[in-house]
């Protein structure tokens, strides 16, 4: 471990020390995805946007839970098929509640 912290702070020292250092104006400036930046970047964003990617990547891991069960669809037999009602029945009473709610209304 410390041979390994070690490589690491002396690479990083000698590249900074070793390396150019044309600090210009364009190199220095900000840019995001080749476009400059316009604006300020702490105006508010709507909270809803997460929320939507929040569930987004809810409803997705969920889904990746299914593919294990439909690999072994026919040996799990009966009983896996109630259990996956179960868990399909508990993502639709949360899907129901995320649009009671209003989650993904865009006012």
């Amino acid at each position: 471990m410390i041979v390994a912290l070690a490589f690491v702070v002396v690479t990083m020292f000698f590249t900074h020390k070793l390396g150019p250092a044309r600090k210009t104006k364009d190199k220095l400036t900000t840019f995001e995805s080749g476009i400059e930046v316009i604006g300020n970047a702490r105006t508010p964003i709507s909270i809803k946007y997460f929320l939507v990617a929040i569930l987004f990547v809810l409803f997705d891991v969920e889904v990746i839970f299914m593919y294990p069960w439909a690999v072994n669809f026919k040996d799990l037999g009966q009983q896996g098929m109630i259990e996956m009602f179960i868990f399909m029945g508990t993502l639709l009473l949360g899907f129901i509640y995320v649009i009671k709610k209003g989650a993904l209304d865009w006012d």
